[in-house]
Order: C-alpha cells, then sequence, then structure tokens
C-alpha cells in the first residue's frame, strides 16, 4: 500500500448557470490531475447556487443527471477517485444535499447524504434553514482506496464529534468535506472546526469550499484547507478560485498515532449513560 498520494481541492465559483458549473468542475478537475491528484474534490452544491430556492429546480436523480454523469466520466477519463462535491439529489418525493464518489473506472463508491441539516439562527449574522426542502441523511460514509480508507461528510456534518469519531473508529484516516460556511460561521470556525475534528479522531481533514462569489445570495467563505492529525493547517486557499493540493502522508499518520495514541486510550466504559 502506498504511504502516500496527492489530494487536490477544486476551489471553484458557483454561478447561476448549471452548464458553466459543469465547465468549471471540468476544468478544475483536469487542472488538478495536471499536478499529480489521485484523489480531487469538489465543494458543496457546486452545481447550483445555494439556496431553498434552487434546490428543487437543480435537482438530479441518481444515475441519469446530468451532474451524476458527468462526474462519472470526468473520474473514468483521468483515472482517479473523485469526490463530486454535493449537489440537490431527488429520490422520489425527497430531496438531499448528496454527495457522489465515483472510482478511476467511473463506478459510484460511494454516495452520502448530508446527515445534519443547517437549521440555525444567528441574530445579527444569517438565519437558513436547509429543512425547508431538504431530508437528511441516516448513515456514515467511507469508501477505500489503495491508499486509504476515506471518509465523506457535508458541511454542517463536520460539528457533531460524535458522528467523525464514529468514521475513525470504522477506520478513515483522511475525511473529505465539501463545505459552504458563510460570512458569519467562516471566519469563525472554519479553520478551528477542521483542526479539531483532525487532531480530536489523528486524521487529515480535507475542506473544499466554492470559491466566494459576493454577487450570490449565500456567500461562502472559501479559504479551503487540508489539516493534519496534529490538528496543524498543511495548506489553505483564500476566497478566490483555486487548486490546492496536499500530499497525504500515511506515515505520519501512523507516527502520530503511534505517539499520542488517544484511540487506543479510550474508555467506552466510563462514557456510556448508566442512569
Amino acid at each position: 500500500m502506498p504511504s502516500s498520494f496527492r489530494l487536490g481541492l477544486c476551489q471553484i465559483t458557483v454561478e447561476p448557470s448549471k452548464d458553466i458549473n459543469l465547465l468549471s468542475a471540468k476544468e478544475a478537475v483536469k487542472n488538478a490531475v495536471s499536478l499529480g491528484c489521485s484523489l480531487v474534490c469538489l465543494p458543496e452544491m457546486f452545481n447550483c447556487p445555494y439556496g431553498n430556492n434552487f434546490f428543487p429546480l437543480y435537482a438530479e436523480e441518481f444515475p441519469s443527471g446530468e451532474t451524476i454523469k458527468t462526474l462519472a466520466s470526468l473520474a473514468r477519463e483521468h483515472s482517479i477517485y473523485l469526490v463530486g462535491g454535493s449537489i440537490p439529489e431527488r429520490d422520489q418525493t425527497n430531496l438531499y444535499n448528496s454527495s457522489f464518489i465515483f472510482g478511476p473506472n467511473g463506478d459510484l463508491l460511494a454516495q452520502h447524504r448530508k446527515v445534519h441539516l443547517f437549521d440555525i439562527d444567528i441574530e445579527g449574522g444569517i438565519t437558513f434553514k436547509e429543512s425547508d426542502t431538504l431530508s437528511p441523511g441516516n448513515q456514515i460514509t467511507f469508501f477505500d482506496t489503495p491508499f486509504c480508507r476515506v471518509g465523506v461528510a457535508i458541511c454542517y456534518d463536520i460539528r457533531f464529534p460524535e458522528f467523525l469519531r464514529l468514521m475513525a473508529l470504522k477506520g478513515i484516516q483522511l475525511l473529505i468535506l465539501p463545505a459552504a460556511f458563510n460570512m458569519t460561521t467562516g471566519p469563525a470556525h472554519w479553520e478551528l472546526t477542521m483542526r479539531a475534528r483532525a487532531l480530536d479522531n489523528q486524521i487529515y481533514v480535507a475542506a473544499i469550499s466554492p470559491a466566494r462569489n459576493p454577487q450570490a445570495d449565500y456567500i461562502a467563505y472559501g479559504h479551503s484547507l487540508v489539516t493534519t492529525p496534529w490538528g496543524e493547517v498543511l495548506v489553505q486557499a483564500d476566497e478566490k478560485p483555486r487548486i490546492i493540493t496536499a500530499d497525504i502522508d500515511l506515515d505520519y499518520l501512523t507516527k502520530v498515532r503511534q505517539q499520542l495514541p488517544l484511540l487506543k486510550h479510550r474508555r467506552e466504559q466510563v462514557y456510556c449513560d448508566k442512569k
């Protein structure tokens, strides 16, 4: 098993046109591959402006949706693992915020439906309620590569430590998080949260945001980043369209876990509610 591999995060601008967004995604993935990336990731809701009024209009069904077919084709064309950010997915009468993950042959490896819906009301900041249109998923998601086991979650999922701990206990060494923190939560919590989950679980965390679009109704923070199992920022973008890469060193992860064996020192019998 290789001890390292290169990861690419595609921070693209999301426009009102799905066609333009898909063209941006194709170009970004191509560029990431040219930089030597074997695992490439796109942002949350990359084919669709982020808003409850847009989700039903842009929603696609698996496997016939235009975006879904494009993702499969990109993975196959470039022989990469591709985490297709997320898109609005329609399944019968329900809509989900879903990530589709494809392997080098263009086969679907996994699908994650956002488990924790973003229903918030911050005084003087932002109010949003995903549950007005979206339904929640109900499972953790991971897939295996020749490099390591990779977990996938979406945005607000990262704020629930017990959810990420379940994934770590299932053996993930890298978490991919398509996410769109905003201009209220981003400056306050973006880097802090990614570093904390990486440190808690001794994993790499790669969070991929859309680029900041001041003309959008919902303005993403940007700053896509990768954090290490030691809780450090390995690489981080600014708010503009960017492709950033990170070399994921699994020997380093093993060393961190050996020197500070947090997961081995857990005492589950103490944590159980005995009332």
